[in-house]
């Protein structure tokens, strides 16, 4: 990466295994998308010597560290508390990793004591709103009202690009009352590249707070976990290798944790390395499936091309994974909320509050079986892909119930089967699917704790075939300009910014201009008003938010120095935004860039 696009920070860059992402076939898209997540698990070597990664002495070192500092709540349950907490995709994360580890506490007969918290509370999880995490302030309210009368508080803050202000504000909070907090930091940017904007209505940035955070370290009252794992396959979607390693490094710190307090033993770097490993073995067992996978990913495209949809079914947690996916690709593709849904089957009591149950209730992010058999089955069309996950330990005479009612509707139907060794799927099961993606996982013969350790894997086993397989068919219906997400919504000021970033890549032109063409297709001003400029970028994203395609009409104004309605109705006339935009950088008169 050296002087490769060197002013941005890494999970902003644009990853040179993904360069023509938006020219692969399926086959091509899945292998790329698996050399990318594979980057989680490289070692140090000399192309980033710079970078600690996963498996460095250093991040292994602040892992033992975290872990004993866990222990000392989990032995003292009732004045304590493990606090988990992001944004968007790192907030749903804290919210899965927290459910897990209660349920492993309450299967010892002990009391939970995880708790999460996400930007925007309990309706973040099924549904889309990415601009709640830009306010500090908020962050503080909501961690002071979940840690109310605790003596001890270990707190996680989650935000992959070191640049969420929710985070950085509960985060500084932390670090004023040492007394009760000890603050974590997790992310995958090096503090140097930590986001260095004043954060509005807030008196710091987010590199003044993990650099106050470097100085704690070095007395143990702070740690930041901050592996590099490589720029993202589509440019700063960090819902991909940024969840994935999120997920990876909390799980693996907590699980050892568990281990070693149950058994009074000292924690080991061994013990941790043992816990990573099975994970990146997880990642070969996953994509051994690759020609499946990319056959439900083209099938997947195919719908979204034919402005059908892609639902995804799932029971337990595999169903919440699903839910994520679906809502992700709102912000990330400018999907619409019911292009790619995800549903969870059987009781979801044990996983959510009143709130989200209620949420459960309007039809528009409706999650629950029964949503998905009274609103959407009926409507089930020959174009539409359903994708069943599940694994052969649920109650697999349900799953086949479903898929009967479903197949009567649609034949683009495929499953995705986690199974352990020795178990088979039911020949009346199997004969139902067209396609099955059936993983064989080994035997685990482990303690109490090892039961988690697989069903971690399996999560994050289908998370990596959501995730390639939404992004893929994105790909396939030109959402995507070489590996750049060219129809992103502006939902927070990290895709404000970001969409700026793609304007002067592809465009050349300066960062004012391409500011004022942003603003002008936000507010449908051909001219542009001096007053616009000196607004707060808060102001602009409540407008962006509500609009479609933003920032290809910008680009198209930019690159053909065209209206806004002209660009607007090249877009409208045209079946892949790709195309209207490739057709205008290849367009006479273009001044060809360095690419």
């Amino acid at each position: 990466l050296a002087g490769y696009e060197a002013a941005l920070p890494i999970s902003e860059k644009s990853n040179p295994i993904t360069r023509e992402l938006d020219q692969a076939d399926p086959a091509q898209i899945v292998q790329l998308l698996k050399e990318c997540d594979a980057e989680i698990f490289q070692e140090e070597e000399e192309a980033l010597l710079n970078y600690k990664r996963l498996y460095s002495k250093s991040v292994l070192k602040t892992m033992t560290d975290v872990v004993s500092k866990v222990q000392e709540v989990l032995k003292d349950p009732d004045n304590s508390l493990i606090v988990l907490s992001g944004g968007g995709t790192s907030g749903r994360l804290a919210f899965l990793i927290a459910i897990s580890f209660n349920k492993l506490l309450k299967g010892l007969g002990q009391q939970p004591c995880y708790t999460y918290i996400i930007a925007g509370g309990s309706r973040s999880l099924v549904m889309s709103q990415e601009g709640l995490e830009d306010s500090a302030l908020l962050g503080i309210e909501e961690l002071r009202k979940v840690c109310d009368g605790k003596k001890k508080v270990v707190f996680v803050g989650i935000s992959c690009g070191l640049s969420a202000p929710f985070v950085a504000g509960q985060l500084d909070f932390c670090m004023n009352n040492l007394d009760i907090f000890l603050p974590v930091l997790v992310g995958f940017n090096p503090v140097s590249m930590a986001r260095n904007d004043k954060i509005e209505g807030w008196h710091s940035t987010f590199r003044q707070v993990a650099e106050r955070m470097q100085k704690l370290q070095e007395s143990h009252k702070a740690f930041i976990l901050n592996p590099a794992v490589g720029p993202e396959g589509i440019c700063g979607s960090s819902r991909m290798k940024g969840g994935s390693a999120t997920k990876i490094l909390l799980e693996t710190l907590l699980l050892a944790a568990h281990k070693t307090v149950s058994r009074e033993i000292e924690i080991s770097e061994k013990c941790l390395v043992e816990i990573l490993r099975t994970y990146e073995r997880a990642h070969k067992v996953t994509y051994a499936q690759s020609r499946k996978i990319a056959a439900l990913l083209k099938q997947a495209g195919t719908s979204l091309q034919k402005k059908a949809c892609v639902y995804m079914v799932g029971w337990h947690t595999l169903g919440l994974i699903a839910i994520m996916d679906g809502v992700e690709c709102v912000p990330t593709f400018g999907a619409d909320s019911k292009d790619v849904r995800g549903f969870l089957i059987g009781d979801h009591s044990e996983f959510f509050n009143k709130e989200t149950d209620l949420l459960a209730q309007s039809p528009r992010f409706a999650f629950s079986q029964e949503a998905f058999v009274k609103t959407i089955l009926p409507s089930l069309t020959e174009l539409d892909t359903v994708l069943f996950l599940f694994t052969l330990d649920d109650d697999l005479a349900e799953v086949e119930e479903l898929v009967i009612q479903v197949k009567e509707k649609t034949s683009n139907i495929q499953a995705l089967s986690h199974a352990t060794v020795g178990q088979y799927l039911p020949a009346s099961l199997k004969k139902l699917f067209p396609a099955i993606i059936s993983i064989m996982w080994p035997i685990l013969f482990l303690e109490y704790e090892g039961n988690f350790i697989q069903k971690f894997q399996r999560e994050l086993s289908t998370k990596w075939i959501l995730n390639t397989v939404s992004t893929g068919a994105h790909v396939l219906k030109g959402k995507i300009l070489r590996n750049y997400t060219v129809d992103l919504r502006i939902s927070n000021a990290k895709l404000f910014w970001r969409a700026v970033a793609i304007l002067q890549r592809f465009t050349g032109h300066t960062q004012a201009r391409c500011l004022d063409s942003l603003l002008q297709v936000i507010y449908d001003s051909e001219v542009l008003l001096d007053d616009l400029r000196g607004k707060e970028i808060s102001t602009h994203i409540v407008v962006a938010t509500e609009k479609n395609k933003v920032v290809p009409t910008a680009l198209l104004c930019l690159l053909r120095n065209c209206s806004v309605q002209e660009a607007r109705m090249r877009l409208d006339t045209s079946h892949s935004i790709r195309a209207v935009i490739e057709a205008s950088l290849n367009a006479p008169g273009r001044k060809r860039g360095a690419d």
